[in-house]
């Protein structure tokens, strides 16, 4: 048996998504700590400044309902289009003998193609509806 082909499944299911997870909370945390160290200061240091200004200046960025508009284009574009290349994908693979059906290839890429375009057509909508 060898010790690091052991061990490299342990690390990729167990370790590195334990490790993705406490790296991106630990940054928002350190970005609320820089936020209200800066809004601490600016209150201790005895100037005339308005805190709640400062506090506004200083507060998570909300996203706008642009952004939400242009997340709905860019996932749906992105979704139809792997959609796409799965169908060409089982296309190909049905011109060489393999139809959807006959094995556990064929038959995931057919359905993930159908789940791709529906998702990326659903978003499209969304993105059609909340433009008017």
């Amino acid at each position: 048996m060898n010790f690091l082909g052991d061990l490299l499944p342990i690390f990729i299911c167990v370790i590195l998504p334990i490790a993705i997870v406490l790296i991106v909370t630990w940054g928002k945390i350190n970005a609320d700590n820089k936020r209200s160290s800066v809004l601490i200061k600016a209150i201790e240091s005895g100037r005339d400044i308005d805190t709640d200004k400062v506090a506004q200046l200083l507060a998570k960025p909300k996203f706008e309902r642009e952004d939400g508009e242009i997340r709905s284009l860019r996932r749906g574009l992105l979704y139809t289009i792997i959609g796409a290349g799965l169908a060409l994908f089982v296309i190909f693979m049905a011109f060489n003998g393999e139809v959807p059906g006959d094995g556990d290839t064929p038959t995931f890429s057919a359905i993930g193609s159908l789940v791709c375009i529906a998702v990326g057509i659903s978003n499209l909508v969304v993105y059609s509806k909340t433009r008017k």
